[in-house]
């Protein structure tokens, strides 16, 4: 294993350039959309502050099995310094105020009514730093009737359709658990705000982005979210295409097939033995949707014939296929090996542990090593006196209760 990577020397970071490296970004967000999008610019090199009220971010008190942190928690927030601030006081808002001022970037999820309240409204800080790339993570959006009521991810699958598309025959609406809205928000949250400091090289201003789990919870079913003149407002919208692609049972565990294409079906009937079904009755991927009552059962026998790894590795690139497996077989699987998708960590409390190293891969500035998630404050001294602030006003801002 690689050592530990630590964040003592990240405020002004050295080591491998990112694309982002020079970039100074607040997280004030809670949760997973707003954090994991900071998150990933971090991966980029930016420098992230995740700026938390002395309660700390609520993902902190979710269920986990680790004691000293929340599983999620260390997920969504690596590669960042921590530090409280208590902004309903004076003094904690004051000195946010001085961090903006040297910021590129600002990220919260407040609902578009609390900033202003707060002090944190984007013409409040716009008038500090004009250069300031502002990124508000809302529910709902900016306008409209919701645009103040609290948006989550299921709440948004579910508003959305999302749910009922998932839905078995006949059964009831189906969640699609681990938080899909929030990591595609994150990721537009990510893009939109490299876009908006791409735009400030020509302009040398800042501007507001606006991200949104409705947004984002549509822009995922673009291609459901289609009504063409003339056509019922209900008209089927699944776009799976039959039983044969998806999940099937093995002799031990179960397979993920997908056989759309002419080669893939071919390949597939070969392996299984199903040479009768290669003939104009079957030979387009709509042609087996509306056929899989006769195909399904007899590719479902052939497939007892060998287990879920079995047959993984029988057809290797000739049909695409995965054997079900739980998370934790991807920690040591040859592929994220060889591409270093697990790097380790060393958290002061949690001690050392195993998680994602980052989803993109940049040829000449790869960016730092990724670092542990923050204890709650833990960098708050080392960002002030970054920013300027002397001993003896950190002991005052502590003294004050804006600052721990």
């Amino acid at each position: 294993m690689n050592e530990p990577q630590t964040p003592s020397a990240r405020l002004f970071p050295e080591g491998p350039r990112g694309p982002l490296t020079g970039v100074r970004v607040l997280d004030l967000s809670a949760y997973i959309a707003g954090p994991y999008g900071c998150a990933l610019l971090a991966d980029q090199g930016a420098e992230v502050i995740k700026v938390e009220p002395p309660a700390g971010d609520n993902l902190r008190k979710y269920p986990s099995t680790l004691a000293a942190e929340g599983r999620a928690f260390l997920g969504v927030n690596r590669s960042k310094l921590g530090m409280v601030l208590d902004l309903k006081r004076p003094e904690g808002l004051q000195a946010l105020y001085r961090l903006v001022c040297d910021a590129d970037v600002l990220v919260h999820n407040f609902r578009p009514s609390v900033p202003g309240r707060l002090g944190i409204g984007y013409e409040q800080l716009k008038a500090l730093n004009p250069r300031l790339i502002y990124c508000a993570v809302t529910g709902y959006g900016e306008t409209g009737p919701l645009k103040d009521k609290a948006g989550y991810d299921q709440v948004l699958q579910t508003l959305t359709g999302m749910c009922a598309a998932q839905a078995k025959p006949g059964g009831p609406p189906e969640v699609l658990y681990g938080s899909v809205v929030d990591y595609y928000a994150a990721a537009l949250v990510a893009g939109s705000v490299a876009s908006a400091l791409f735009e400030r090289e020509t302009t040398g201003e800042g501007q507001y982005v606006g991200v949104s789990l409705l947004r984002s919870a549509l822009a995922m079913q673009s291609a459901r979210l289609v009504w063409a003149e003339g056509e019922p407002a209900d008209v089927d919208r699944d776009m799976r295409s039959g039983g044969i692609t998806g999940i099937h049972p093995t002799r031990e565990g179960h397979l993920y097939l997908s056989a759309n294409t002419p080669r893939f079906w071919q390949a597939l009937c070969e392996h299984t033995g199903l040479q009768a079904l290669l003939n104009e009755r079957y030979d387009s991927v709509r042609k087996r949707a509306q056929h899989q009552a006769e195909i399904v059962p007899r590719l479902h026998a052939a497939l007892q014939a060998r287990t879920a790894l079995e047959w993984e590795a029988a057809f290797g690139d000739d049909v695409p296929c995965a054997a079900a497996r739980p998370i934790d077989a991807m920690f040591d699987h040859p592929q994220c090996q060889a591409e270093a998708l697990i790097a380790d960590y060393h958290h002061p409390q949690v001690g050392h542990y195993r998680g994602f190293a980052g989803p993109i891969r940049f040829g000449r500035t790869p960016g730092p090593a990724p670092f542990a998630a923050p204890t709650l404050g833990q960098n708050s001294d080392q960002v002030l006196l970054a920013h300027g602030f002397s001993p003896v006003q950190i002991s005052q801002l502590r003294a004050s209760g804006a600052l721990q």
